[in-house]
């Protein structure tokens, strides 16, 4: 028998199969969708890679053999080996690196798994049960003796380590009790489960009854529902009805914050028949929970974007809330939308998918008007709480009373909530202390080396910092530039802020949850969870904290700069920022109490703006709609979007010239290339970027054209492109 083999090799012209003769020992064993090691080229050189198919044909000449199956755990199954040749045709990237994307870290083609088993040494006995109550009676030395082998009559078997070691030694030396392993998992919750599904209201129960009515079918359904209407407990019901047919249900969350808060959620529900996929598990952790989903141990998938290639079997629901969230587009290659997998998946099983979200992106809002998907509403909070107040505020005037960072207003209800010892929570998209550090004498903004922005300021390490490529260095006391005039910090991150509301509430409990406070595992579960058991009166966040969180005592919600977002040159600028400022609204308020919302700007009169204050979704979309077809933007056309990329100037911007000649001379007439322009940030890591946007709306021949194109820079050493289908930014 011989196997075809897909190694990952990175030369890309080798993404093809190689074959190899199954030896007879891993002939009944040998699956498809299995890693192994095989020899490659000449000498002793070995590499990895995945059985693609299976053949007894023998017409392949001198050929080599399999050396090993590398874990015989791992299976890729016939529905993720199929959906790999999706993304390679969808996203134009190599079939090892779409199969690479479906596996977390620890199960790598590269990485040996077989280190990442965890093992337990339990105690059992092969005695009769009347045998071993009679040596308790007669010749058990002491209690501890007596107690352990009463434990293991009892459960069977027993964690050694839970028990005095010189006993467990003398009842094995004696024969009463022996020792042996069991892989185990490290995430266990099993003690957690509850029976407390809650009852649905009118609406909820309507869009729940609508899909279960149509498990069977791949319809997608967007669940639009306000914030604090319930689409969590519409979730779980769908699952538990999933579960109890014996299928298992995906669910996806866009931060890591979320899942922390979810999973509890969910492990409340269904226990142990959960399993977690995110990126801040270990290796080892990530490797048992892909271990529960392929036994089907777990029949609940919870996770961000990669949960949605987990190896489920026999799926019976995928649902992904938040939808409107940019994190589920993954910003190198392949460059897949988790959306789009998951429509394939819904596609090939025949089942539901369900699009959840307070704010839809206006693409999928678009297509659930037109009927393209199934609409679902949730028109009211659960419990019928109120929505919170809306306030501007124009910072213009509070300038004038020197009020830079936090408006009378704000300040006024921040003291107001306080003292009815109810929760706050303030918004600042921006992280670290001074956003600018400039020269107070030649003007001298100081620059990353490495990247074509201005460095930001982080007090509590008195460091510089690029957060795109992790360049850092001290502050320095003079300007570098004229080596004369002082260095200040302008503007406001989270760090200050934080700084100035000690100050003005001291008695206050501040907590500042970034991605500078959350860069130690499980620190956003411990903040979301202190800050929930109410240790903090004052939560302090960029956007990780504007979306899916749940805390009762929040009666405030105070927005310190919604000009950031909207000043961004993109066409989603304005569905962007009314999506961030909805959501983080929509923390307020969720337990009934009278609650308010602050919205701090410099442009009180922007339309976006009024909208928020207004609560009014379907305005803003169709605003910005007007606009987009005006300029035929989505979802009037799609968009692929091509940077041309180099560490040279010259190379890059002759490239994107040719780029561009090249995309003229083959595509039709009716499409739409925009460019070269410089790429948002010109230079980020040292590395030049030119950008094309096509804009098209039928191009049978587009893909191909792309395919060409790409395959044109395989092999320039100076040049590389990055082709994007659909991007979130332009």
């Amino acid at each position: 028998m011989y196997a075809k083999v897909l190694i990952e090799y990175k030369v890309k012209s080798l993404d093809r199969t190689f074959t190899y003769i199954i030896p007879p020992k891993l002939e009944n064993i040998l699956q498809k969708g299995m890693k192994v090691t095989v020899p490659f080229g000449n000498g002793d050189k070995t590499i990895n890679g995945f059985v693609v198919d299976i053949t007894n044909e023998d017409n392949f000449g001198n050929l080599k053999s399999i050396i090993s199956i590398e874990d015989e755990n791992l299976v890729l199954n016939e529905e993720l080996l199929k959906l790999g040749e999706y993304v390679r045709d969808t996203y134009l990237c190599t079939l090892i690196s779409a199969y690479q994307t479906m596996l977390p870290s620890s199960l790598k083609i590269k990485t040996i798994t077989s280190s990442y088993k965890k093992y337990e040494t339990y105690l059992i006995s092969e005695m009769q049960e009347s045998f071993l109550e009679d040596y308790i009676l007669n010749e058990a030395k002491n209690d501890m003796q007596k107690e352990i082998i009463q434990c293991i009559i009892k459960d069977k078997k027993i964690l050694k380590n839970k028990f005095n070691q010189s006993s467990v030694k003398t009842l094995i030396k004696k024969g009463i009790i022996k020792e042996y392993k069991e892989e185990v998992y490290r995430i266990n919750r099993e003690n957690q489960k509850k029976d407390n599904l809650l009852k649905l209201n009118e609406y909820q129960q309507k869009a729940y009854d609508e899909i279960i009515n149509n498990l069977n079918k791949s319809n997608t359904y967007l669940l639009h529902g306000i914030t604090g209407s319930g689409k969590t407990e519409v979730y779980m019901h769908l699952i538990e009805k999933v579960r109890s047919e014996g299928k298992t249900a995906i669910m996806l969350v866009p931060e890591i914050t979320l899942t922390a808060q979810i999973v509890n959620n969910f492990y409340d529900r269904f226990g142990s028949d959960v399993a977690i996929l995110h990126s801040a598990l270990s290796n080892g952790e990530k490797y048992d929970e892909y271990l529960k989903i392929l036994r089907g141990d777990a029949h609940i998938i919870v996770g961000t974007r990669s949960a949605i290639f987990a190896p489920s079997k026999n799926l019976g629901i995928i649902i992904i809330d938040e939808e409107h969230s940019e994190s589920y587009k993954q910003d190198n290659t392949p460059r897949y939308n988790a959306i789009d997998i998951a429509k394939w998946r819904s596609n090939y099983n025949s089942i539901p998918l369900v699009l959840g979200s307070a704010t839809p992106t206006y693409e999928t809002y678009a297509r659930a008007l037109k009927g393209v998907y199934n609409l679902l509403t949730l028109p009211k909070r659960i419990g019928d709480a109120n929505l919170p107040t809306v306030e501007v505020v124009d910072m213009s005037l509070e300038m004038k009373k020197r009020n830079t960072v936090l408006s009378d207003r704000l300040k006024e209800l921040i003291l107001e909530k306080l003292a009815k010892n109810e929760q706050i929570i303030l918004l600042l998209n921006r992280r670290g202390y001074g956003t600018l550090v400039t020269c107070d004498n030649c003007g001298n903004a100081i620059k990353c080396p490495n990247c074509d922005i201005t460095l930001t300021y982080h007090k509590t390490s008195n460091n510089l910092r690029c957060h795109y490529c992790g360049y850092n260095c001290k502050k320095p006391e003079k300007c570098p530039e004229c080596k004369e005039g002082n260095v200040r910090d302008l503007g406001t991150g989270t760090e200050k802020l934080e700084e100035e509301l000690n100050k003005l509430f001291p008695s206050a409990k501040v907590v500042r949850m970034d991605a500078d406070t959350t860069s130690k595992k499980g620190s956003h579960e411990k903040i979301i969870r202190d800050f929930k058991e109410e240790k903090y009166d004052i939560l302090l966040g960029t956007q990780m904290i504007s979306k899916g969180l749940d805390f009762p005592k929040v009666s405030l919600v105070g927005v310190i700069s919604a000009d950031s977002s909207l000043n961004i040159p993109d066409f989603r600028s304005g569905e962007r920022t009314f999506s961030l400022l909805s959501q983080v609204s929509g923390r307020a308020g969720r337990s009934g109490i009278e609650s308010n919302v602050v919205i701090q700007t410099f442009n009180p009169d922007n339309f976006t703006i009024m909208m928020i204050k207004q609560g009014t979704f379907l305005k803003n979309y169709q605003y910005e709609m007007a606009i987009r077809k005006k300029l035929k933007y989505p979802p009037y056309y799609f968009l692929v979007g091509i940077k041309i990329c180099s560490k040279e100037y010259e190379d890059a911007s002759k490239e994107a010239s040719k780029v561009y000649n090249y995309l003229k001379s083959n595509l039709s007439n009716e499409d739409i290339i925009l460019g070269p322009t410089t790429a948002g940030i010109f230079k980020i890591k040292s590395i030049y970027r030119f950008q094309i946007v096509i804009k098209y709306r039928f191009d049978d021949n587009l893909n191909n054209v792309l395919k060409e194109l790409d395959e044109m820079y395989i092999d320039n050493k100076s040049v590389y492109l990055e082709i994007d289908i659909n991007p979130y930014y332009i």
